[in-house]
């Protein structure tokens, strides 16, 4: 579980599900950007950009360090590597239900016409 109670899924979910955080992922898929660059990029401020980097890096999609007076962020490929295993589970367990509902189907006698 993540610090708010969210699982991890939902945690990465919750925090792609945010414009702002989407253009800052954009912004740092290349390597890792400073601070000031994303405000000044994104219109917002610093505070704004460290609210929304602190939910990046709780969902596991971005880490920052600071170097000197610098604050710079780079993509966390963990949490993108979690979401993708989470879907795959997901599939695999949709697709054996799908399954068993098919063979039920084929147990059942076709509907005489009227």
């Amino acid at each position: 579980m993540i610090a708010d109670g969210l699982s991890p899924p939902a945690a990465i979910l919750d925090a792609l599900g945010d414009g702002t955080r989407r253009a800052m992922l954009a912004q740092i898929a290349a390597g890792p950007v400073p601070v000031s660059a994303i405000a000044r990029q994104l219109d917002i401020t610093l505070t704004a950009v460290g609210q929304h980097l602190k939910v990046l890096e709780r969902a596991q999609l971005a880490t920052s360090r600071k170097t000197g007076r610098v604050r710079e962020c780079a993509m966390d490929p963990q949490g993108l590597l979690q979401l993708e295993s989470w879907a795959r589970q997901a599939r695999r367990d949709w697709e054996s239900r799908l399954d068993r509902l098919d063979s039920l189907m084929a147990d059942i006698p076709p509907v005489q016409g009227s």
